[in-house]
């Protein structure tokens, strides 16, 4: 009995262990990220009541990075909830210095990935706010265009963040569009397209199909997306129990609840999920100490989902509402995909390749050999550049559905 209760205890004893050396070593970085935020979180405290607008701009400030060729100002805007409740998101902005047009700079929205949800995570927060725009930024501003790139509301600001609930993402990206056409200085026109990578990818496809109803008086011209998590059942079934699991599952079990009152936690949580989810979803998913206690816990055999979240009925229909349908064939839609992406799994987006394409669907689809999730982005911006370029200049798509996926469109028979 006593050798079983040792096999039993020595993994939770070892992962304890390696834990609290982890975050014992993580201190310095956490005391002066804290110092950081503390200087910062006057800028991101919203008015009250809020201004009843959205898109209204409540402040600016440099954001105190060198972008050449254009003027980067921290924002905090008005945007809504999905029941049309004003809330507060902050964002950045980057604006040509090149005069703008007699008709308004073409902008860019700018939907960012999946990046943790605490403050300090928040791009206008973080210590990195440039994180993701290699290979495109510069070349978006040299042609012109206003890049405008939302935190979401909940992220830096009062929450909680609505993760991968594409009403509330695609208010924050359409009306951050809305925040730059109010600055003076960025002159912005009423033509934009949406651009975004992994739950930004999710984001800027539901801006696809809720920007006219959102914003009329805005023009969206195109969709484009890197790894977007878009087909979330069939990637929750394939990852609900992986390390990627115990990264991305804590955000979702605080969002959805919050979005759906039939989804509690404690409905397909494990107890150790239970006990950890909210601190796990407060650290930034750059945090290598955060990487390494998760993929110990993996390793240990521990579970943070006590089942398949979609083996629960109000769970699973919550994930295929926020799963977004086809395009209609009047919408360009661009998607890059790494072949070796081990997040946002490239079969899945295989399988929505041929779903959208049977569809009628604008898509043009590239794939990307030997590319994995982090890269995807930053891998695929010059060519997003000159789609949007195209888009912007009235030129006619390259849909290619002719070309199959370069996967299979179907889960892997020895996948778990």
């Amino acid at each position: 009995m006593r050798a079983w209760w040792w096999l039993v205890i020595a993994p939770v004893g070892l992962i304890a262990g390696l834990v609290f050396l982890l975050v014992g070593a993580n201190i310095t970085t956490e005391i002066r990220s804290g110092n950081e935020q503390s200087a910062l979180a006057p800028f991101y405290e919203p008015p009250s009541p809020l201004p009843p607008t959205p898109g209204t701009v409540i402040r600016t400030e440099p954001l105190g990075v060198d972008v050449p060729g254009a003027t980067a100002l921290r924002i905090l805007y008005v945007s809504a909830r999905p029941d049309g409740t004003p809330a507060a998101s902050g964002g950045m902005i980057f604006i040509p210095t090149a005069p703008a047009p007699p008709e308004g700079r073409p902008v860019v929205a700018w939907a960012h990935g999946t990046l943790g949800m605490g403050d300090a995570c928040a791009p206008s927060r973080s210590d990195n706010p440039l994180g993701d725009t290699a290979n495109w930024l510069d070349s978006m501003l040299a042609l012109g265009y206003v890049v405008v790139a939302t935190d979401y509301v909940g992220l830096g600001t009062p929450g909680p963040e609505l993760y991968l609930v594409g009403e509330a993402e695609a208010h924050d990206v359409v009306n951050s569009v809305r925040a730059a056409r109010a600055l003076p200085e960025a002159d912005a026109g009423d033509r934009y397209v949406v651009w975004g990578h992994s739950q930004g990818g999710h984001s800027a496809l539901w801006t696809g199909h809720l920007s006219e109803t959102i914003a009329p008086e805005l023009s969206l011209l195109g969709v484009a997306a890197a790894a977007p998590a878009a087909e979330l059942t069939r990637i929750m079934d394939a990852q609900w129990d992986t390390t990627i699991g115990w990264g991305i599952g804590p955000e979702v079990a605080i969002s959805w609840p919050v979005a759906d009152p039939a989804l509690s936690p404690d409905q397909v949580l494990t107890f150790t999920g239970e006990r950890t989810y909210q601190r796990i979803a407060d650290q930034c998913t750059s945090n290598n100490t955060l990487l390494l206690e998760l993929a110990l816990r993996k390793s240990a055999g521990q579970k943070f989902f006590s089942e398949n979240p979609l083996d629960n009925t109000a769970w699973a229909a919550f994930a295929e509402r926020q799963t977004p349908p086809p395009f209609p064939s009047s919408m360009p839609l661009f998607i890059a995909q790494g072949t070796t992406d081990e997040v946002v799994l490239p079969w899945p987006n295989a399988y929505l390749q041929e779903k959208w394409c049977a569809a009628g669907s604008d898509l043009t689809m590239m794939w990307m050999g030997d590319i994995g999730h982090i890269k995807a982005a930053v891998t695929a911006g010059p060519v997003v550049t000159q789609w949007v370029a195209d888009r912007f200049a009235g030129r006619p798509t390259t849909r290619n559905c002719e070309f199959p996926p370069a996967v299979p469109p179907q889960k892997p028979a020895n996948a778990g």
